[in-house]
Formats: structure tokens, sequence, C-alpha cells
């Protein structure tokens, strides 16, 4: 899903969480154009918002996951994903 939509929208900046079993995980996926020209970096953001969830991720610059213990925490990992990509 995440690949498909950065496929068809342009400037994209999708923040998916979710919890299963009492754990969380974030996904995010960034346009590389978008990436580019506001320095965005996907791995670097699911870095400090796994975090909040109290867990860990990484990956590219355009696609990263994290997993965490807290879904408790998703909102705010949510909410500091994108008060990064809105300065």
């Amino acid at each position: 899903m995440c690949f498909q939509l950065k496929g068809e929208v342009e400037n994209l900046v999708l923040v998916v969480g979710g919890k299963s079993d009492g754990k969380a995980t974030i996904s995010i996926v960034i346009s590389e154009e978008l990436a580019k020209t506001k320095n965005l970096h996907a791995g670097n953001l699911v870095k400090e918002s796994a975090k909040l969830i109290g867990g860990g991720g990484g990956g590219q610059p355009f696609f990263a996951t994290a997993g965490g213990k807290d879904p408790n925490g998703l909102t705010k990992a949510i909410e500091l994903v994108k008060g990064e990509v809105l300065k």
C-alpha cells in the first residue's frame, strides 16, 4: 500500500501507525523529490518517533519502519513526524 501511494501521489509524506498484540509499529514513506527539497529522511524520522513507542527502527531516506512495546505512544510519535515535516 505504501509503495503504491508513493507512485501515485506527488509530494507524499505517509505515516502509518498501528498496534497489534500489545505492540506498536510505525511506517513512514516520503516521495523522493520531497525528501530532497525539504531535506527529510524517513529513517531518521522513524528512529526519533520509535523512542516514543519504546522501540527502535530505521530505513532509507524514502521508506522506514519501527516497532515498539508501548502503543500508548503512537499518537505522540505520529505528531513528532508531523511537526518535523511541517517545519
